[in-house]
């Protein structure tokens, strides 16, 4: 189902159906959406849901099925939910931002479910700008119990190379691992069960976490059920990652069990990313997505002085320094997508200008001093001013006269604060 996480005063979901009746139901025991909703899946739209998580206070995550899933009738809602589907479509037109989840291969629905995005989103979805990728599933790239990241890390990095002109970066996950530790689903009971795997020789619990399979059925200290339940909060992966900080440290508590697992799952790298990517810059990501929608409006108002009038004002506001960031990112985006081609190294510099509010990592002075920086950032402005109008396109030129300007602007921060 496309599901709707946003704050609210009280943890509660809503099942509204196509025709706008609304069906409140409460979280499962778990904390967790109901695995039924009492409603027909054909007649949902989508499912409202609504936590007292802080971290909901300044964002909505529209989560949609994937694509290409075994079960049609999911993955034709998934195609919906990118745009073909008025009932869903509203919350994807509606999105400023995407995270984009997929296992192991790229493959071409990939590549059309963000081109569809950036068919039914603002001219600014989806670019490298606003728009990222989550491999999943990491702790799964290996058989059994081994170490996945060796293979994840350089498998990521390929994936961001294909994809580098639709999404800025590539993290590996092994979200199943995060959900348990962040969600507290790890408990006193299940440490001490993995701590009784842990004694275990060598061979036999390299045997035993060989495969599901075998875990299950092979003979073992712990019930049935325990494995069973560790299986479902840990896996493989992380049912040898964690007997194996208990072998070594056998008095380890449940605590820090739950800090080591959660590092493990590669978690903490994509909170850092989707910080980098999205939170400091969000407001010009808003802010462009709604200008655009006016710029949009003013073309179907018949009075061709309101359309001036409306436009006027839009150039205005562009005009303010302040504003200037949503030229930038929108050259950025031009440039990062290939729309209009700029050689590589000018292209990295007017990403850096455009997604960075740091001087020294724009102009790639980590330890510049403050007359450095605004002596690199003069000198970067009229490197741009003179491609602009000897070497460059009419398209290219565009772009560099607003880099100049940037670089300008940079320049005037760093006299006028303290660096």
């Amino acid at each position: 189902m496309v599901t709707r996480f946003r704050y609210g005063p009280a943890d509660r979901i809503d099942v509204v159906t196509r025709d706008g009746d609304r069906r409140s139901l409460p979280l499962d025991e778990d904390g967790m959406v109901p695995a039924r909703l009492g409603v027909p899946a054909a007649r949902i739209a989508y499912v409202d849901v609504t936590l007292t998580s802080d971290r909901l206070r300044d964002l909505t995550v529209v989560d949609t099925p994937g694509l290409a899933s075994t079960d049609v009738a999911s993955s034709e809602r998934a195609e919906q939910a990118v745009g073909i589907d008025p009932d869903s479509a509203g919350e994807v037109t509606a999105a400023e931002a995407v995270v984009y989840v997929f296992t192991q291969a790229v493959r071409a629905d990939d590549r059309a479910a963000l081109e569809s995005f950036h068919t039914a989103s603002a001219r600014l979805a989806t670019s490298p700008i606003n728009a990222i990728g989550v491999l999943g599933k990491a702790d799964t790239l290996v058989g059994g119990a081994g170490d996945p990241w060796p293979v994840a890390g350089p498998l990521a990095v390929q994936q961001a190379g294909l994809l580098a002109r639709t999404v800025g970066d590539v993290v590996p996950v092994a979200a199943l691992l995060a959900e348990t530790a962040e969600a507290g689903r790890l408990t006193a009971a299940d440490r001490d069960a993995l701590a009784q795997l842990a004694a275990l020789p060598a061979a036999s619990l390299t045997l035993l976490l060989a495969s599901a399979d075998l875990f299950r059925s092979r003979p073992a200290p712990i019930s049935a059920s325990a494995r069973e339940r560790l299986l479902t909060r840990l896996d493989l992966y992380g049912i040898g990652f964690a007997c194996a900080q208990l072998a070594a440290d056998p008095r380890l508590g449940t605590g820090e069990l739950v800090r080591r697992l959660y590092a493990a799952s590669g978690f903490a790298r994509l909170r850092d990313t989707v910080d980098r990517t999205f939170r400091w810059r969000c407001d010009a990501i808003k802010a462009g997505w709604a200008l655009t929608r006016l710029h949009h409006l003013a073309g179907f108002t018949a009075d061709p002085r309101d359309r001036a009038t409306v436009r006027d004002a839009l150039e205005s506001a562009l005009r303010d320094p302040a504003y200037h960031r949503l030229r930038l990112l929108d050259a950025a985006q031009r440039a990062a997508t290939g729309t209009v081609p700029l050689p590589q190294p000018w292209e990295q510099e007017l990403i850096r200008l455009a997604t960075s509010d740091d001087p020294r990592v724009i102009l790639g002075l980590p330890d510049a001093d403050a007359s450095e920086l605004q002596t690199a950032a003069i000198a970067a402005a009229g490197r741009w001013r003179a491609y602009a109008v000897d070497g460059a396109g009419p398209a290219q030129a565009r772009l560099a006269h607003v880099a100049s300007r940037g670089f300008h602007l940079v320049a005037n921060e760093v006299k006028t604060c303290k660096i």
